[in-house]
Parts: C-alpha cells; structure tokens; sequence
C-alpha cells in the first residue's frame, strides 16, 4: 500500500506524517482484529508479547489510538509468532482479507476436528486466484456441511423414536 493509498484511506491528504498516521492505525486496527478473531481463540496481549518475545508495552502501545512505531522486526515477531507469514497483513487490505478468509476456513476446519487436508498438484504451479478460489470453495462445503448437520440432527424420528411409536 502506498502513501497515497494509505491517506486516502484514512480521509487525509497524502502527506508523509499523514500515510504515516493512517499505516499505524491499519495496523493497531489489524493487531486487534488479529488476537480477537484467531483461529485458536482470543490472544491477550500478554500471552501475544510471551509468543513474539516483545514486551507488552510495546504490543499495548501499537494498538493504541496513536499507535507507534513498530520496527520491522517487532512486525515480523508478532505476525510469525500469530502464524501469519504474510507481514503485508499489516498494511495490505487485500492481504488482510486473504489472510483472514484462510483464518476463517481454519477456525471452520478445527471446529470439525480436521486434522489434514492432502492437495495434488499436476503440472503447472496453479495461480494465486485459483487457490483463493479453492478456498472459497472449501469455505463454502464446510458451511453447506454444517446446515445439513443441523437439518439432520432436527428431523424427528431420529435414533429409535419410530420403532416406540409403531
């Protein structure tokens, strides 16, 4: 994300100290995002600084209004160390999206107590649109999967109920 695009999305004008502004509040608003929606529950900022090996005040202060100035590394720790291997997560909506729809689907995934999925691949490396696509895809059979649980799961009659009534 550029300057410009980062004060446009902030409504400013594109000034350093502007794009500069606007780049800490997408990441104090991602960081937030990050630890509340993770896959593997609600991260607390202390158990975020014992994972990345930064201190809590540092996480605390990028997740302010303000926010602060992060250093590379510091951003690389806590992406890593939250499993996301993709630090533009911080700054790049589209990233941010990706990221959190694979999180989503994961979340999905272990909510179903799915321990691995296998992928074959022939030929050509397939490009990165068709491996959003596969994931939507797979998004959408997990969802489709449970509303048929539950469709099954109400039907009356279930586990011996008929052979009571007959």
């Amino acid at each position: 994300m550029d300057r410009h695009e980062l004060a446009e999305g902030a409504g400013m004008s594109a000034g350093p100290d502007e794009a500069a502004h606007a780049a800490k509040t997408a990441i104090a608003r991602r960081l937030r995002h990050l630890r509340r929606h993770h896959p593997e529950g609600p991260v607390t900022l202390a158990r975020l600084a014992e994972l990345a090996g930064v201190s809590k005040r540092t996480l605390a202060a990028a997740e302010s209004a303000d926010g602060t100035n992060l250093t590379v590394e510091t951003l690389v720790k806590v992406a890593h160390s939250l499993g996301i291997s993709r630090v533009a997560y911080f700054l790049d909506e589209q990233v941010f999206n990706d990221v959190n729809s694979e999180l989503e689907l994961l979340s999905k995934l272990r909510s179903h107590r799915v321990e691995s999925v296998a992928l074959r691949q022939t030929g050509p490396a397939a490009p990165a649109s068709s491996l959003t696509e596969l994931s939507h895809l797979i998004t959408r059979l997990v969802t489709t999967a449970e509303a048929a649980r539950a469709t099954l799961e109400d039907l009356p009659g279930q586990g011996g109920d008929d052979a009571t009534a007959q």
